[in-house]
């Protein structure tokens, strides 16, 4: 407020403007500085929250991306590196894709990798690029860089003891390897996963093009959950929606803008999530359904409804 101070300067009056003083007292022992003093807390409370990254070797999206926004707003103190010896990973979900949908529709996911390979492989490397440029520029390299560890799988007895040895508050796992009990339930307030898909919708792999391709586009986008023993099964604290769509978009880069997207979203639900201060989302009685990898057959449909969903 300004306080006005009236002097006969001639005829008319006019106001003279006087500059209240501050008051150091009254602002120390008023109501003022007790929400100011709730505000510096809270800052306090949520950079002191530790939290470990998991993330697969090559992944610059969570390597360096995601690793930079998280220490944006948390005290990111390790980011644990997977990496796979050899074509381990890729044979163990041929295996798994062969007993879920038999040999003939296995074809079906195999002619798929090769069209995307020819047809979107160098466009989406392009488009990675440019996410991890913006997200590093927007939330530069921490000043105090985390501890790292390279290791073959999360659940080694190694990642143990470097998760475990850094006590964290809370993990973030960007892998795609289930993980053990004995490595989710480290964290004194769990370890959550950001999954490309609508849970339980849309559980397991590439929600987003199954949703797309089954024309359900208010399930296109991420979910935020704590990993429990089951498949996607675990609380829900979140959902993200796809925005932004593009109909040249390929089913990687939905994946990824579902993340990219809301991530100023994302970081409000975790610290809430780490100050106790949500609880987890409603969802019994919905569907429940598992997803594998994408089929060649069913990719028309998809491309179709991602035009629809941009229009």
């Amino acid at each position: 407020q300004r306080h006005f101070d009236f002097a006969i300067l001639g005829s008319p009056i006019t106001p003279r403007v006087v500059q209240p003083q501050f008051d150091r007292r009254a602002f120390f022992n008023g109501y003022q500085f007790q929400v100011f003093f709730q505000k510096v807390q809270l800052v306090t409370k949520q950079y002191n929250k530790k939290v470990v990254l998991i993330c697969h070797r090559g992944a610059a999206f969570d390597e360096l991306g995601l690793a930079c926004w998280l220490s944006s707003f948390t005290k990111l103190v390790g980011v644990l590196i997977i990496e796979e010896q050899g074509g381990r990973r890729f044979r163990q979900r041929l295996k798994y894709e062969y007993r879920r949908v038999g040999f003939f529709r296995l074809l079906d996911v195999l002619a798929f990798k090769i069209f995307y390979n020819w047809a979107f492989s160098f466009s989406d490397k392009a488009w990675l690029e440019w996410a991890v440029n913006k997200m590093v520029l927007k939330y530069p390299k921490p000043a105090v860089l985390p501890k790292m560890l390279v290791a073959h799988s999360p659940n080694a007895k190694q990642s143990q003891d470097f998760i475990a040895g850094l006590a964290p508050n809370v993990v973030i796992a960007r892998c795609k390897t289930m993980l053990k009990s004995s490595v989710y339930d480290i964290p004194t307030q769990g370890t959550f996963v950001l999954h490309p898909g609508i849970c339980p919708e849309y559980r397991n792999s590439h929600g987003c093009f199954w949703a797309l391709v089954k024309n359900d586009l208010d399930k296109v986008g991420a979910t935020l959950l704590k990993i429990d023993r089951g498949v996607d099964t675990g609380p829900v604290y979140g959902y993200f929606p796809y925005r932004n769509s593009s109909p040249s978009d390929s089913h990687v880069v939905v994946q990824y803008r579902v993340v990219l997207d809301n991530l100023l979203d994302i970081q409000k639900r975790l610290l809430e999530i780490m100050n106790g201060s949500v609880s987890p989302i409603e969802t019994q009685g919905r569907r429940s359904s598992v997803w594998g990898q994408p089929w060649l057959s069913k990719y028309p449909l998809y491309k179709k409804n991602l035009t629809a969903c941009d229009s």
